[in-house]
């Protein structure tokens, strides 16, 4: 029975991961029509880059919609045992509808862990390759420049780029044009001002190498001195990704990334609440399937399509509170605890007592 069950279930996920997957990338890529457009240049860019940005995207996306395609594999997985009456001959023969829909559960448990281990594993291996491509079909150049920006180093302090180039030339290297940074040393206030940088080897490890480069104390104008080598600030050319990344698109950072931003900036609200966020979206692989599925088990023929259209409005209700607290926690009205666990502790109550007041 679990074998057949599981089976159900995992044909009905790829069905669901195709046509949930699907739509929403049908919807980005009528959304950008404008990346297939002529460049200011008159060139265009290549579909093949095109067709690589939006695979690398295909992870992302499902990301986003993950519970979605476990919730819509068990109502699928529901109807097909159902629509035989396989539900009542199995409970007829003393099995209870709990037991028939454990596979079903276990692979939302499997969905929820593998959501988190795969957030971690794409960060860290596609999300740059990701973001370059989307960057040169944006911009419509290769030449990938961030400006103005404003970030926090490893070590807390305030540093300003006017521009930062992630990798330019032949090698690609990293370039800063405008560096200031404001830091503490020895119990005095300094700031470091340079023309330049670029990150290469220096005595066998990377740094920072400065053109121009000067260091003084904020309080004696006179006591500047040059420097050629950045060793008061910590930074790498991937923490200031991470850090443009946070600021753009901030559900796009691993659990790993956010907490280390947190680290540096404890009194983000925003963040705060988007590392216990990232805990607990995908256990709402685990709270649809039990606010939806008591909808649907035990329905008489006829009235199926009602359980359906009455699971799918508590998905919505549950996703719609989710958002709301989430946005009073990132605007620190709610904690960050109470902002991402309290639609979960609350939905998940529910849909317990649903799941266990089911017809058996």
């Amino acid at each position: 029975m679990d074998r057949y069950v599981g089976g159900l279930f995992l044909a009905a996920y790829a069905t669901s991961f195709m046509l949930v997957v699907g739509l929403v990338l049908i919807m980005l890529l009528a959304g950008n029509l404008r990346y297939f457009d002529s460049w200011e240049d008159g060139s265009s860019a290549p579909t093949s880059l095109i067709l690589r940005y939006f695979t690398l995207e295909i992870p992302f996306l499902y990301l986003q919609v993950g519970p979605f395609v476990t919730v819509v594999a068990g109502l699928f997985t529901i109807s097909k045992l159902s629509k035989n009456n396989e539900t009542v001959a199995t409970m007829a023969a003393g099995v209870s509808v709990h037991r028939i829909l454990a596979p079903v559960f276990l692979g939302g448990c499997v969905a929820a862990i593998g959501m988190f281990a795969l957030r971690e594993a794409a960060t860290r291996t596609i999300a740059f390759k990701r973001d370059t491509l989307r960057d040169v079909l944006e911009n419509q150049s290769y030449d990938r420049v961030f400006e103005d920006l404003w970030f926090s180093d490893d070590r807390g302090n305030d540093v300003r780029l006017e521009e930062f180039r992630p990798a330019t030339g032949d090698p690609p290297v990293a370039e800063i044009r405008g560096l200031r940074a404001y830091f503490r040393d020895a119990g005095v206030d300094r700031t470091l001002r340079a023309d330049r940088a670029v990150w290469s080897l220096v005595d066998g490890r990377e740094a920072w190498v400065l053109d121009g480069g000067e260091v003084a104390d904020e309080v004696d104008a006179e006591s500047a001195h040059p420097v050629g080598v950045l060793t008061d600030l910590d930074f790498t050319p991937e923490t200031v990704l991470m850090s443009i990344r946070g600021q753009e698109r901030p559900l796009e950072l691993s659990f790993a990334e956010l907490d280390e931003l947190t680290r540096r900036d404890p009194d983000n609200a925003e963040l705060q609440t988007l590392l216990q966020y990232h805990l607990t979206f995908p256990l709402s692989n685990l709270v649809l399937l039990l606010v939806a599925l008591p909808f649907l088990v035990g329905r008489e023929r006829g009235h199926n399509i009602e359980g359906l259209v009455t699971g799918c409005l508590m998905c919505i209700v549950y996703f719609a509170v989710d958002f709301v607290t989430r946005g009073l926690g990132a605007e620190g009205l709610l904690t960050p605890m109470v902002a991402s666990w309290l639609p979960v502790i609350l939905f998940g109550s529910i849909g317990a007592v649903l799941f266990d007041s089911m017809r058996t």
